[in-house]
């Protein structure tokens, strides 16, 4: 029998316990208001108890003179240091019948649910974006960190929504809302690093990481253990079962270093899931078109398509915007055509070391496109929007392309208002992991020209301030209706005249035409041509004329249209 991590709830009020501590020769279980009790040592590093502990039960696990909260705990009090608690998983939907959207109906929009007021403050933005024609949210994640304010990347316990986000029953809530709108809910997950406030694993499961491999964040975890299989598989079954969420974004996954693992956690989900529309996303740095190619992945966040159009639209060519600072219309061709931009050639930000793997053959619906995300807005410096590094024409002109070309599109929280707000980076560490975080962050920055002497990067917001945090809320910009109208006019032309025919579309093929300027050209599956000229130059040149329907034009920087 398969061992599974973490306090199960049985139908007659007792819970069993179970916890992976190869390096303990004992372990004991410990109850608020009850007697400890020692946990019977199974095989493999298990131990086990039975206990009467309903839902609402605090519990933590004894390990010597250490008092550690579950791993996989479902919900924390008193945040990550704290006791655990013992969640009945059932929840009164009023959904049941959801099944989910076809992937290429997909519409994303990506929100952190901090800064949006936790669990509710998402749910009550729930019927604006209905009514933009979003049809799904992905949430940044929500698995419990150290302290109340974070990105969610440094989650240390994947199992608990964040306390200061709201409850397990508050965001089964949310997903239940936004399924009564038709909406879908995405959620990042982390399988590739733990975060460094609250992680106790090393303590007495050290094998649950590679001591050979490290990410940028911290160990690389050993995903060939088949209990540390089990925790993230695990994990991932009970957000799209337990909570009803309909798909999920890995993070980096190029830091996991474990093609089998990922392809077998694909197939584990799709086997559990037959009749519902999962879908999976990656990122992965290493632009892998192999895993994209079966049925496990519908897709990967394609930064390169990001890339190339932040060159264009400011010019800006510093760290890795360097693979895309030479040709770059030529750049967003080949990336309107074959998805990858970087398909094996060397990489100018990767020390000359080759980047990706042929991807023409691959479904524009493969790759998931975005001008903005957390990544790219909050990783500056100073968390600037495109609002605020180049002209409202050409974001225009760039958001068409976004939102018409078929490429999956994602919006950033804060977009469809057009927003002039930051996001940064922010954490909630204290003592030398805050001081230890701020001058990282300033010293990352060092290599940059803006932030070359101390007093610049003095600039650099304290991730740890509450300011930081509080300056990333996102406020409609100037003209916010304009945005707003730009949007959902693009999302309904989207959802007519392309969407109904992205199944089976390919691409014929792109081409620069000028050197901030393409033409591109797909096949539909109704055998019809979707074309769509861009011409991001500060003068623009006349653009090809229309060989068929418009669909939409931006003065002389943006035209597409259909041709039966």
């Amino acid at each position: 029998m398969t061992q599974r991590w973490g306090a199960e709830l049985r139908d007659d009020g007792a819970t069993r316990f179970a916890l992976w501590a190869p390096a303990r020769e004992a372990v004991t279980l410990e109850i608020d208001g009850g007697e400890p009790l020692a946990m019977a040592a199974e095989a493999d590093g298990w131990f086990a108890a039975t206990a009467p502990a309903p839902a609402g039960t605090r519990y933590r696990f004894r390990l010597d003179d250490r008092a550690v909260p579950d791993p996989a705990s479902r919900a924390q009090a008193g945040g990550v240091h704290g006791w655990s608690l013992v969640i009945d998983p059932a929840h009164d939907w009023t959904t049941p019948d959801w099944r989910g959207r076809p992937w290429e109906e997909t519409v994303l929009i990506e929100l952190h649910a901090g800064v949006l007021g936790g669990f509710r403050g998402v749910m009550d933005r729930i019927p604006t974006l209905a009514a933009l024609g979003i049809t799904a949210i992905e949430l940044m994640p929500v698995n419990a960190f150290g302290g109340t304010r974070n990105w969610g990347y440094d989650g240390v316990l994947p199992y608990a929504p964040a306390e200061a986000y709201g409850s397990p029953a508050e965001l089964k809530a949310l997903v239940d809302a936004a399924h009564a709108f038709g909406l879908s809910v995405f959620l990042d997950v982390v399988y590739n690093h733990f975060g460094p406030d609250g992680n106790y694993l090393p303590t007495y499961a050290p094998d649950f990481f590679d001591a050979d491999a490290h990410t940028p964040w911290g160990g690389a975890v050993a995903v060939e253990q088949a209990a540390v299989h089990r925790f993230f598989v695990d994990n991932a079954l009970m957000w799209l079962g337990e909570y009803r969420i309909d798909g999920l974004r890995f993070d980096a996954v190029h830091a996991i270093g474990n093609d089998e693992f990922l392809d077998a956690m694909a197939a584990e989900i799709r086997a559990a899931f037959p009749d519902r529309h999962i879908h999976l996303m990656l990122e992965n740095e290493r632009n892998d078109a192999e895993r994209l190619r079966g049925g496990g992945y519908d897709a990967q966040w394609n930064d390169d398509f990001h890339n190339v159009l932040h060159v264009l639209l400011t010019g800006e060519t510093s760290a890795y915007y360097v693979d895309f600072a030479d040709r770059p219309a030529e750049r967003l061709a080949r990336c309107l055509a074959e998805g990858f931009v970087y398909q094996g050639e060397p990489s100018a930000n990767h020390d000359g070391t080759p980047r990706g793997t042929p991807s023409a053959h691959l479904a524009p619906t493969r790759f998931v496109a975005f001008l903005q995300n957390h990544d790219q807005v909050g990783n500056r410096a100073l968390g600037e929007r495109l609002t605020t590094l180049t002209d409202t024409a050409r974001l225009r002109a760039a958001t068409a392309l976004l939102l018409l070309c078929p490429q999956i599109p994602l919006l950033f929280m804060g977009d469809t208002e057009g927003s002039e707000t930051p996001f940064l980076f922010f954490t909630d560490f204290h003592d030398a992991l805050a001081d230890a975080v701020r001058e990282g962050r300033r010293r990352e920055f060092a290599k940059f020209d803006a932030f070359a002497d101390p007093a610049a990067r003095a600039r650099i917001p304290d991730p740890n301030a509450v300011e930081t945090f509080e300056r990333s809320r996102p406020e409609p910009g100037p003209d916010a209706d304009g945005w707003r109208d730009l949007i959902r006019d693009l999302i309904a032309l989207r959802q007519a005249a392309i969407v109904p025919y992205l199944a089976g579309a390919s691409a014929i093929g792109a081409e620069a035409i000028g050197d901030a300027a393409v033409t591109a050209r797909w096949r539909l599956g109704d055998g019809s041509v979707l074309t769509i000229a861009l011409d991001l130059a500060y003068d623009p040149a006349p653009l090809p004329a229309c060989e068929g329907e418009l669909l939409h034009a931006e003065g002389e920087r943006f035209r597409a249209w259909i041709a039966k």
